[in-house]
C-alpha cells in the first residue's frame, strides 16, 4: 500500500483547540494497527499530534474510539473492501451498533467497482439508513481526517449542549409559526 500523502494536511482550527474545543484521546485497536502499513500509522500519529489528540493502542472491538469533549465516538475503519470479507464486515457492524450509541463506519472506496460492491452489499445485509452512519471516502487519509472531524464535532456539540439549544430554538420558532 503506497501512501499518497505522508503529512497532516488538515487541522482543527487552532482557536478551537486553545479555547478548549480541540484535542482529546484516540484509542486505536491493536489488531487494526497490526493490519495497516507503517506509513499510514505514522500519518495517523502525526495528524493526531497536530490536532492535539493523544494516541493509545488498546485491545478494543471497534477500530477506533475517540473521546473528545466528554463525548465518546466509535469507528469501524474499512481500508480495503474485499468481496470475500463483506459478510464479516457487515456482521461486525450489526454487532457493534448494538454496543455503541455513537458508531460510524468509514469505508475507503477508491473505484466505481468498490462503490458498486458496497451499495449492493449494504442492501443485501439489510442495513437501516443512518443506523449506523456510513462515511464513504476515496482514500485512507481522507477517511481518517473525516473521523477526527466527526469526533471533534460531537465533542463540541456535547460541551456546548448544542442539541438542547437547537431544540429550544426550534420550539421558539414553532411558537411563532402557530
Amino acid at each position: 500500500m503506497e501512501m499518497a500523502n505522508t503529512k497532516a494536511t488538515s487541522q482543527i482550527p487552532s482557536r478551537a483547540i486553545s479555547s478548549g474545543g480541540g484535542g482529546g484521546v484516540c484509542m486505536m485497536s491493536n489488531t487494526w494497527r497490526d493490519e495497516q502499513h507503517p506509513s499510514f500509522i505514522n500519518f495517523i500519529s502525526t495528524f493526531l499530534t497536530a490536532n492535539a489528540f493523544r494516541l493509545n493502542f488498546v485491545p478494543i472491538a471497534p477500530d477506533f474510539i475517540f473521546n473528545c469533549g466528554g463525548s465518546s465516538v466509535a469507528f469501524i475503519f474499512v481500508t480495503s473492501l474485499d468481496p470475500t470479507s463483506i459478510s464479516q464486515i457487515f456482521g461486525r457492524v450489526q454487532k457493534l451498533k448494538l454496543q455503541f450509541a455513537n458508531l460510524y463506519v468509514v469505508i475507503t472506496l477508491p473505484t466505481k467497482e468498490k462503490n458498486d460492491l458496497f451499495v449492493c452489499s449494504y442492501f443485501k445485509f439489510g442495513m437501516e439508513l443512518g443506523k449506523p452512519t456510513f462515511v464513504l471516502v476515496k482514500d485512507l487519509e481522507m477517511g481518517f481526517e473525516k473521523m477526527v472531524k466527526i469526533a471533534h464535532s460531537r465533542g463540541v456539540c456535547k460541551r456546548e449542549d448544542a442539541t438542547a439549544k437547537l431544540k429550544a430554538e426550534v420550539g421558539t420558532i414553532s411558537c411563532f409559526v402557530v
